[in-house]
């Protein structure tokens, strides 16, 4: 096989990594054509595993990249979150599979780690690397890997298992919770919605939003009720798999304003995602 060859053979799990490193589609796509060229032109020719060169590359031009971005993160206007990333439909047991690891609540939990601990997380959780391997891409030692991985775990916790596993039945909550707020009905939001859940908005500064989380199902539905009555007119509501969960893009004149996905446990609705930064929109329109 050609450079090229063996590059694009490993193309989808390196966009995988670095989409999940760093929560923006764009920014992963830069980092895999820049591991690329660096496969293109590197000076030893001969390697033994294709994959764990080209994972190195990337773990590490991704931490390169989390390191000059957090300043900017810090100073985000209200919560950051991950830009969406459409799943495809055809596959609900993929987007099942999927949301384990790419929901955008537990991208944003990845945000309080250290990128070296969400590196070595997201390569022995996720994409399951042995932990020799994940010493030798970090150039770390096999015990100090263990202990970020199980620092990491802690910091996380074990959020990522919550989910159902049964998309349909999340696409029936959601419908529901979107009639619900259409309607005004605060009593159908309510008993869609657990006790604890939790509302995050991405507007960046850029579109009216939520500075902080909202916490509770009382502020959350009664806010969410607020902000249903200034949906334009004529918004077409696009049933979606966004980051694995289910989910809705809001469209007004073909142009997507906002997606909102939807974490579901126990039959209740236990996260919702909103995001409205059109600068994190454009590649869904």
């Amino acid at each position: 096989m050609t450079d090229l060859e063996d590059f694009e053979a490993e193309r989808s799990r390196l966009t995988a990594i670095a989409y999940r490193m760093l929560g923006s589609s764009a920014d992963a796509e830069d980092i895999v054509q820049e591991a690329y060229l660096r496969w293109r032109d590197r000076s030893d020719r001969e390697v033994s595993s294709v994959s764990s060169y080209l994972t190195t590359i990337v773990v590490r031009l991704c931490i390169d990249e989390l390191r000059s971005a957090r300043a900017r993160r810090e100073s985000y206007v209200g919560p950051w979150l991950p830009e969406p990333l459409l799943v495809d439909e055809s596959d609900p047991g993929a987007a099942a599979e999927l949301a384990d690891s790419l929901s955008l609540a537990f991208l944003v939990l990845l945000e309080a780690l250290a990128p070296v601990e969400r590196a070595a997380l997201l390569l022995h959780d996720v994409f399951e690397y042995e932990y020799a391997e994940i010493a030798g891409m970090l150039g770390r030692e096999e015990p100090a890997c263990r202990q970020m991985v199980s620092r990491a775990r802690r910091r996380v916790g074990e959020r990522r298992h919550r989910f159902d596993a049964d998309q349909q039945a999340g696409r029936e909550l959601a419908a529901q919770f979107l009639s619900a707020c259409a309607e005004g009905d605060l009593a159908a939001l309510l008993s869609v919605v657990s006790e604890d859940v939790v509302l995050w908005t991405d507007g960046g500064g850029k579109v009216k939003a939520a500075r902080r989380p909202i916490h509770g199902a009382s502020k959350v539905t009664r806010f969410l009720i607020s902000v249903a009555k200034g949906i334009p007119a004529g918004t077409e509501f696009r049933e979606a798999v966004v980051n694995g969960e289910p989910g809705y893009l809001f469209v007004e004149d073909g142009i997507v304003t906002t997606t909102l996905s939807f974490d579901v446990a126990d039959a209740q609705i236990v996260g919702i995602t909103a995001v409205l930064n059109p600068d994190k929109l454009r590649g869904l329109t």
